[in-house]
């Protein structure tokens, strides 16, 4: 069977006799605004941009609620204090206390996207994490008790975000566009977290510190009104849909009943092809989430820049990342639609490229150790992640498409251990911000990112898994031609975009 059945524009079947009707063609555009589900990329791409904004402003604003500051006593003395007296551990359990609640809303977040809807999930996820930024400063000041229950609590509904979001996807984004879809409402996270660090550094210098968690608290609560606006579950619930985008979608996915799925969870749990994604997930984040938690005081007590230049350049490698990450999936889409690359080629050579790319780039900062080229040997190592992020992140979607939400959950879990772990191990290793205690992170790092690559080499697959075709008597399989069907649909929307 032709891997690029043609189309007869005419009769509107292929000319390989399989005897598909073609619905009508939902070229790509870059009118991304006459497509629904483009506009739902758009809003998780803004979702995912608050999710990281409200994530990393604390890394920024403890630096400045921890710096000494010139005090004018009533004796007239002139004096040095810090208006939270917090030590490398007290921060390090600070920045990491997010993540402790954040890995328990992981699965849990994974089952309701499959049951009850994504973007509901998704929505009220964020939604109560700005309200809780909002309550940071008042936290603070009650103390570190306080603070750290209170970024617990927003860990606790954060955590649903990633994996409802992949419930949205297996409802609203065809086969060969998922990387792209995907991978362009991921840049969202590192979108928020360019804007964030920078500005908030320039909101502590100019208006305080807790400047930094009422603005970004109050642009989370505004996208969460316009989310549940705008989007809907599922394609056939969105009244402004187009009748030939909805067949587009529909035709392409097949018959996916939500209430129907039961969840394989011997088979999902002795899956090689999950842990593989759960291994990468948890070597991604380690590297990210180390540098997005210690960057900023890496900049400033090691490298000696002031405050507003290091939360600008703490902004640069996801800047990187964020503009590296719509390349790379289209990238990947392109190998798979114009048939280079298979699937599992695709995420295997994306990913474990991406893997090896960081792992010398991070190993060379740590042997640098100079402002100039260490800090573009990490612009560079985390900028790279963005081509395993094509691997891992989507590969859920491939292997098991209705438990995609799950399995997401999961591998997320395995990757907020390094949210929790890092910030913490970097308190202890980090005791007098010297280059060679920083070395030492940064070789860890390295060593991880090594690790992930090699298992997922090992194990990864792009192949929807057996476990996974089973399906109940209220679900129906797609017919064989569905996917060769898709293909040429595919192939040719790319050529009209072009």
């Amino acid at each position: 069977m032709p891997t690029d059945p043609k189309i007869d524009r005419e009769s509107g079947a292929q000319n390989n006799n399989i005897g598909a009707i073609k619905p009508e063609i939902e070229p790509l555009s870059w009118k991304f605004w006459q497509k629904r589900r483009y506009i739902v990329v758009l809003m998780a791409f803004l979702g995912f941009f608050n999710v990281y904004s409200l994530r990393v402003n604390l890394s920024v604003g403890i630096v400045a609620m921890t710096e000494y500051r010139t005090v004018y006593y009533p004796n007239g003395t002139v004096g040095y204090e810090q208006e939270f007296a917090w030590d490398s551990k007290d921060r390090g359990l600070i920045l990491s206390s997010f993540f402790w609640g954040y890995i328990l809303t992981q699965f849990i977040g994974g089952l309701l996207g499959s049951k009850i809807g994504g973007n509901l999930v998704f929505g009220i996820g964020i939604a109560v994490t700005s309200i809780l930024t909002l309550l940071t400063p008042l936290a603070a000041k009650a103390g570190v008790g306080s603070l750290v229950a209170v970024r617990l609590i927003e860990g606790i509904f954060e955590g649903v975000t990633f994996p409802c979001i992949h419930a949205v996807w297996s409802r609203w984004a065809p086969p060969l566009e998922r990387s792209r879809m995907a991978t362009i409402a991921f840049a969202g996270n590192y979108a928020g977290t360019i804007v964030s660090m920078p500005v908030s550094g320039i909101l502590a210098n100019e208006f305080g510190w807790e400047s930094c968690f009422y603005v970004f608290g109050a642009i989370g609560c505004v996208w969460y009104v316009l989310w549940i606006i705008i989007v809907r579950e599922s394609p056939d619930k969105d009244k402004y849909i187009s009748k030939d985008e909805l067949r587009y979608i529909q035709d392409s996915l097949g018959s996916n009943t939500k209430a129907s799925i039961k969840h394989p969870w011997k088979d999902i749990f002795t899956s090689k092809a999950v842990y593989a994604i759960s291994a990468s997930h948890f070597a991604e984040n380690w590297g990210f989430y180390t540098m997005l938690t210690q960057l900023p005081s890496f900049l400033k007590d090691t490298l000696g820049y002031k405050l507003e230049k290091a939360g600008f350049l703490a902004g640069a490698p996801y800047l990187a990342m964020g503009i590296l990450l719509a390349i790379a999936g289209y990238l990947a889409d392109i190998c798979q639609v114009k048939g280079y690359l298979t699937t599992t080629q695709v995420r295997r050579y994306f990913n474990c490229g991406g893997f090896l790319a960081q792992t010398v780039f991070l190993m060379t900062a740590a042997y640098l150790m100079s402002p100039t080229g260490t800090i573009a040997c990490i612009i560079i190592a985390i900028g790279l992640g963005a081509f395993s992020w094509c691997g891992f992140a989507v590969n859920h979607l491939d292997i098991a498409p209705q438990h995609a939400s799950v399995l997401m959950g999961i591998s997320n879990t395995f990757g907020t251990i390094p949210g929790i772990v890092s910030p913490t191990l970097t308190g202890f290793i980090v005791l007098n911000s010297s280059a060679e205690e920083w070395q030492i992170v940064f070789m860890i790092s390295a060593g991880v990112y090594l690790f992930g690559c090699v298992i997922y080499w090992m194990w990864a697959t792009g192949e929807v898994q057996p476990w996974a075709q089973k399906t109940s008597s209220s679900e129906s399989k797609p017919k064989p031609a569905d996917t060769a069907t898709y293909v040429g649909y595919a192939n040719e929307g790319l050529e009209m975009s072009e």
